[in-house]
Order: structure tokens, then C-alpha cells, then sequence
């Protein structure tokens, strides 16, 4: 069983890019059966409903975000899930004020399960939310193996480039690529996101 943990600021876009994800992994026979764990921090879960609508066993921890007050509440989680259902992939989606790194430290630590982390970053509104919440930005993308640039055909081709080349200041390790709004995911991208060799 393999873990990726899907970040990025509120409104990015991380349920839309989950359910491409998780179409484009049905698909595919190498990644097996699909878990989702989403995590939300109020008591009523949107996400939850649209992705397990879409026919996704879905998990969800709420009040509180995984990477502190949860963090002790997830590893048992998602070693009941291993032992009942046995999947080949969790696709965890964090609250939009999480860190994957720490979340990461802490499965990779507790469990031994690798993880991948993939954050999803908002073309649209980049320079609005990188000038007010610089830390947590930077915070959330400078651990990722893959950055989607989402939204990417909702600005101009300049303002694109530009927060590419900021994305890639933060963290120049990563695969970068742009996305577009509820676009389907390219192969490329596909097998960045879950590390396939």
C-alpha cells in the first residue's frame, strides 16, 4: 500500500484534481483498489459527499487538522484501513491549512508506509494568497514531490509564468506542472503525481 497526500491552500482545487486522480487510477491496473481520508476541520464534510458520491470509499476525520491535533488519530486510522480493505493506494486530502510534511513524517515514522505528497497551488489567486500567508505557502510546498499549478487557463500566459517561476524558487526539486481547471490529468503528470517508474 502506497500513501499520496494532496495539499494545498482552500478553494485550490484539491477535490476536483482527487477525483481526476482517482478516475485516471481506476483505470489504470498497477495502482489497485482506492481509499480516500479526507480531513476536515469543521463538522460537515461537501468533499466527502461529492467524492464518495462519485463511488470512492471514503474516509473522514473531523475537528481538527492531521498534522497536530489529529495527528495521533491517524496512523490507527489508516492502519484499520489497510487490515480491512487492503488497498493499493489512500489519497489523503489535508484540511487547506495543513502541512504534508509533518503529516508525512508522521505515517513514514509511525507506520513505515511510504508516502508521496502532491500540493496544488491556485494560479488564480497566487500572488494574492503568497503576499498574505507567504509561510504556510511556502510551508506547503517546499516537502512536495509534484506542484500542480491548477487554474493555469484562467490567467494570462505572463501571469503563468511567472508563478511557475516562483513555484520553482520554493521548491526546485519538484515535478512542476500546469493544470488546468478540472482538466484531465496527462500521462506525464499522472505518473509524476504517483511516482511510477
Amino acid at each position: 500500500m502506497k500513501i499520496l497526500l494532496t495539499g494545498g491552500f482552500l478553494g485550490s482545487g484539491k477535490t476536483s484534481f482527487i477525483l481526476q486522480l482517482a478516475r485516471r487510477m481506476k483505470e489504470d491496473p498497477r495502482t489497485g483498489d482506492i481509499v480516500i481520508i479526507e480531513n476536515e476541520i469543521g463538522e460537515v464534510s461537501v468533499d466527502d459527499k461529492t467524492l464518495s458520491g462519485a463511488g470512492y470509499e471514503v474516509r473522514t476525520l473531523f475537528s481538527g487538522c492531521v498534522c497536530c491535533t489529529l495527528a495521533g488519530a491517524l496512523p490507527p486510522t489508516v492502519l484499520k484501513i489497510q487490515q480491512e480493505l487492503d488497498p493499493g493506494w489512500i489519497i489523503m486530502e489535508a484540511s487547506g491549512l495543513a502541512f504534508p510534511s509533518s503529516i508525512r513524517e508522521n505515517l513514514e515514522t509511525v507506520l513505515g508506509i511510504p508516502c508521496r505528497v502532491c500540493c496544488i497551488a491556485d494560479a488564480q489567486r497566487w500572488k494574492r494568497l503568497h503576499a498574505a500567508l507567504e509561510e504556510l505557502m511556502r510551508g506547503q510546498l517546499e516537502s512536495a514531490d509534484a506542484i500542480l499549478v491548477n487554474k493555469a487557463d484562467l490567467v494570462d500566459a505572463d501571469t503563468l509564468k511567472g508563478v511557475l517561476a516562483e513555484v520553482r524558487e520554493i521548491n526546485d526539486k519538484a515535478d512542476v506542472f500546469p493544470l488546468c481547471a478540472n482538466g484531465t490529468i496527462p500521462d506525464e503528470l499522472f505518473e509524476a503525481v504517483l511516482g511510477k517508474e
